[in-house]
């Protein structure tokens, strides 16, 4: 028997699509498989195992990788409004946190895996786990769809949405970027995204599991390719937090070209050397017997203000009055525009999105089916596009499988019709 619509992958881009393809023409066979025993891994990790399903607010400036008029075009078929609809009216009530993010009341993420597993059911949609796909071929009629150590798979039409690279335990090892190369698609080089950074040196390892905010600029060749702020948070091993895994991407990027990035880290966000050194001489007018450390302390972290201070040779206990003008500058240098030997990061086993992967031109915007292979469809993480942390991933994830699964449903009903 042959199946109308056979989707390879059961993440949150898989789920997405087959529930929308079985909403859109209920009387299609439609059919998921997925290497895993479980399905959901990744959606049950996300967001501290909270789910951050979407963000208040997604536009195509939140996103990099291919052209943003497809990100543009994919968002507007589902945008993060209706996506909060669709889980409302799943039962999954939520609620917005700081910089827009809507998490699940429930605070777990098994509530959302829940959810879209009980209405794939409630849609009639085959799902079949430990079915990893080794080969997919065109033929006249159909698509023939290999697993291993099972019967092979004839489908109409196909659904890659087998993710990128990240977080390999959850089943995301990259092996539908092969079977898309072998149906004549071209690959747009992948790195990790979303990664914690790894740091050279070791002086920030005291300050381990601070938090603050914080603004980084990358440059390359000395010129800046981009500016980023958000929390950021020392580890042993370097930095997590927002700020440093959507810096990642960028770094990444960069060394695929050949030209490492140099990352600047500046304690004062959305301020200069020159706005931060008028605050200082300000502060020593006012309160010149307090000492330094007091006195960054109001702004940072009482161990960061230390940090800085010693890496700047000047004691913490020294006075304001005390100054002197090229200690001064030098200071506030460092609060601006501290250099950081990033080593790299920590790679696909920590990354929560891959950069690269399908090139996004190679698919139709108002469809994502290929130009290249009629039939088949592309959603989610194995195209090049990547969201910026906040809940943007899942958005493209939600968007891109409504976009394929209902066109996918509307043109195999409109051939049979």
């Amino acid at each position: 028997m042959i199946d109308d619509l056979v989707i390879i992958g059961a993440g949150a881009a898989g789920l997405a699509t087959a529930i929308f393809a079985a909403r859109g023409r209920p009387a299609l066979r439609v059919r998921c498989l997925d290497g895993a025993r479980h399905v959901g891994a990744k959606i049950l990790v996300s967001g501290g195992s909270r789910c951050n399903v979407t963000n208040r607010i997604v536009t195509e400036r939140d996103f990099w990788g291919g052209a943003s008029r497809t990100v543009r075009q994919v968002l507007r078929a589902f945008p993060s409004e209706r996506a909060a609809t669709f889980f409302t009216d799943l039962g999954v009530a939520l609620h917005e946190e700081e910089d827009g993010k809507l998490f699940p009341d429930t605070h777990r993420s098994r509530t959302v895996l829940d959810a879209l597993l009980a209405e794939l059911a409630r849609c009639s949609v085959t799902l079949e786990t430990q079915r990893r796909v080794v080969s997919i071929t065109r033929a006249a009629d159909a698509f023939v769809i290999e697993c291993s150590g099972a019967p092979a798979v004839r489908a109409r039409a196909v659904v890659l949405a087998t993710g990128g690279r990240s977080l390999p335990k959850s089943g995301s090892d990259g092996a539908g970027y092969v079977l898309a190369q072998h149906l004549g698609h071209r690959l747009v080089d992948t790195s990790p995204a979303l990664a914690p950074l790894v740091l050279d040196d070791t002086w920030h390892a005291a300050l381990s599991g601070v938090a603050h905010r914080a603004e980084a600029s990358l440059l390359v060749g000395g010129k800046l390719q981009g500016r980023f702020s958000g929390d950021w948070l020392w580890t042993h091993f370097g930095a997590s937090g927002p700020l440093a895994l959507n810096l990642s991407r960028h770094w990444h990027r960069a060394e695929l070209e050949a030209t490492p990035g140099e990352v600047q880290l500046s304690m004062c966000p959305g301020e200069t050397f020159e706005t931060v050194d008028a605050w200082l001489l300000e502060q020593r007018t006012a309160r010149p017997r307090a000492q330094l450390v007091t006195v960054l302390s109001t702004r940072l972290p009482a161990s960061v203000a230390e940090t800085w201070l010693r890496r700047t040779s000047i004691e913490p206990s020294t006075v304001l009055a005390q100054l002197a003008r090229d200690e001064r500058r030098a200071l506030v240098h460092a609060l601006t525009a501290t250099r950081l030997s990033v080593r790299g990061s920590r790679g696909y086993q920590y990354a929560e999105v891959t950069a690269g992967g399908v090139a996004l031109d190679e698919v139709n915007p108002a469809t994502l089916e290929s130009r290249v292979c009629p039939g088949l469809y592309l959603v989610g993480e194995i195209l090049d596009v990547d969201g910026r942390l906040g809940g943007f991933n899942f958005q493209w994830a939600w968007s891109s499988g409504f976009v394929a699964g209902t066109a996918a449903a509307r043109a195999l009903a409109d051939s049979v019709s």
